[in-house]
């Protein structure tokens, strides 16, 4: 019965010819592990070809264990949800018999669990747990983990229902290889019609459903290295749009809001590329990281242990070395003190004879030193002697050059005296030319002094002549602005009473422009105002006066 329902969920053909073939000899039966294995591997195992549904592969052997094994006592959570903590617990597991999940691997699954849940991790916690389960045994098996989660120590203050979703969504990740799943909008390829889908994500594939529970599947998109997805604009009022394209087909999927439509692409995005990049899901990457890690700590510990066995090896055998060392020394020490006894003796007798050589050295010494000192007074005064010398000789150089110096200096101002000579010379014979010059300039500048003076007394007359025409002009100025001014009030009388006529005309004809009458010779503006004649009265008076002034000179 076992052989043919492990066929038949395993889609393998089963054989009962080769069963009771296999098992004609066995005198312990068909139940006999011993027999049975040899036989489960060769005629059943090595024949699938992994396309069987691995959920109900684990089912059956849960079936087949869970009765036997399972904790009587009442848990927090139902009998599926510890199956697929069994599932999960098979998944993380070590690969040696018997199976264990270890601590790391405890605290994976528990903050998939709490973080699926929404509450928080209790670090503390779970790190009293684990000193208290490595003083015992390296790992839980499945039983007991299922009784640890079952029992509500990490999930305190949930209750059954979110404890079974939490566990449903760390299955469906780790087991069933769900990325992501979600209620999306999807348009048909036929009627082009909006249809609201469960979409579930996996490494190769997206499969849709009518609803969450997965019975009634509409389809899939079939992923690999060439398909794409992009985000789309809103269209036929739908929004949050994107685009998956595949080789032979195109899909439209409108997410509900766009942190779930971003969510999604970049989901299908990293699919692709792990597809490409010919990559494991995350989670199995991750656990191959994880066991590798695991590995390389136990290599490194192991050989950290083996280390240790050597260096305390080797430290007893330095210890038997000190030992054999220590009783070496003890009989070197017994022999140094007869030799130092024989050594003492020998050292006596030669203080004696050192201490005669010693007097004799010490008198030769004096007399040594009496000559190094006879020696070192002679050597003075001969050094003496020569800084003497030495200073006569610096003493003479700075003579010569103090007298070499002068020389120079004589040489120089006897030139600058025959230069100064020569220039006093040069000045009085320019003087004397100055002179002269002067002499016959005072003689010019007296007849010139007093052709001068006439032309002065003329300009002077002339000026008092223009002075007189100066104030008549004034008094013509003063009463041209007199009769300006009057002009002016007359003119600014007819200004207004034009102005009243203007209006009255515009007002009633609104198209006649009135033309007034302007001045007929230019004005000159003064200082003091508008001048009392024209430019051409101005010219004739300028003439006037040049005439004037050309009669006085």
């Amino acid at each position: 019965v076992l052989s043919h329902n492990l066929c038949t969920v395993l889609n393998v053909p089963h054989d009962p010819v080769a069963l009771e073939e296999h098992f004609r000899d066995d005198d312990e039966g068909p139940v006999s592990n011993q027999g049975y294995m040899p036989y489960l591997n060769k005629f059943i195992l090595e024949k699938v070809q992994g396309n069987f549904d691995k959920v109900e592969f684990n089912r059956m052997c849960w079936t087949l264990c869970a009765k036997k094994n399972l904790s009587k006592s009442p848990l927090l959570i139902s009998d599926e949800d510890a199956f697929k903590v069994w599932v999960i617990f098979n998944f993380l597991s070590e690969d040696k018999y018997p199976l264990i999940i270890v601590p790391e691997e405890i605290e994976y699954l528990l903050k998939k669990i709490t973080e699926a849940m929404g509450a928080g991790w209790q670090q503390e916690q779970f790190d009293h747990y684990k000193i208290a389960l490595n003083t015992s045994r390296e790992g839980l098996s499945a039983w007991e983990l299922i009784d640890l989660i079952g029992s509500g120590q990490f999930s305190k203050g949930m209750d059954r229902q979110t404890v079974s979703m939490a566990i449903n969504e760390v299955f469906n990740e780790l087991i069933l290889d769900v990325l992501k799943q979600g209620y999306l909008l999807k348009k048909g390829h036929k009627r082009k019609n909006w249809m609201e889908r469960w979409f579930v994500l996996k490494p190769n594939i997206i499969s849709y459903y009518v609803s969450e529970d997965l019975k009634d599947k509409k389809g899939d998109i079939i992923l690999d290295g060439n398909c794409c997805v992009e985000a789309l604009p809103d269209k036929d009022g739908k929004k949050c749009l994107f685009l998956i394209k595949c080789l032979d087909k195109t899909f439209e999927i409108s997410a509900s809001d766009k942190k779930k439509k971003q969510e999604w692409i970049q989901a299908i995005q990293s699919t692709v590329n792990l597809l490409r990049a010919g990559s494991p899901p995350p989670h199995k990457e991750a656990r191959q990281k994880r066991k590798e890690l695991r590995q390389k700590l136990l290599a490194e510990q192991e050989e950290l242990e083996r280390q240790m066995k050597e260096l305390q090896a080797a430290n007893e055998n330095k210890q038997k070395e000190l030992e054999t060392v220590r009783k070496q020394l003890e009989a070197a020490a017994a022999r140094a003190a007869e030799e130092e006894k024989k050594r003492l003796q020998t050292q006596v007798e030669l203080q004696d004879r050192f201490s005669l050589e010693l007097e004799r050295e010490k008198m030769v010494r004096q007399k040594m030193e009496e000559q190094v000192a006879q020696k070192s007074s002679e050597l003075e005064q001969y050094l003496q002697r020569v800084r003497e010398l030495e200073e006569m000789y610096k003493q003479l150089q700075e003579a010569l050059e103090d007298e070499k110096q002068a020389r120079q200096d004589e040489e120089t101002v006897r030139k600058l005296q025959a230069r100064l000579l020569e220039e006093e010379t040069a000045k009085r014979a320019e003087l004397e030319k100055w002179h002269l010059q002067q002499q016959q300039t005072i003689q010019m500048t007296e007849a010139e002094k007093q052709e001068l003076e006439n032309q002065r007394m003329m300009k002077e007359q002339a000026l008092q002549v223009a002075m007189e025409q100066l104030k008549q002009l004034e008094l013509e100025r003063k009463e041209a602005l007199e009769q300006y001014e009057e002009v002016k009030k007359k003119l600014e009388t007819a200004a207004n009473n034009t102005k009243s006529w203007k209006d009255k005309v515009a007002h009633h004809e609104g198209l006649i422009r009135l033309i007034e009458p302007g001045s007929k010779n230019p004005h000159l503006i003064t200082n003091w105002g508008p001048a009392a004649f024209t430019e051409a009265e101005l010219e004739e008076r300028q003439r006037s006066w040049k005439g004037k002034k050309a009669t006085s000179e």
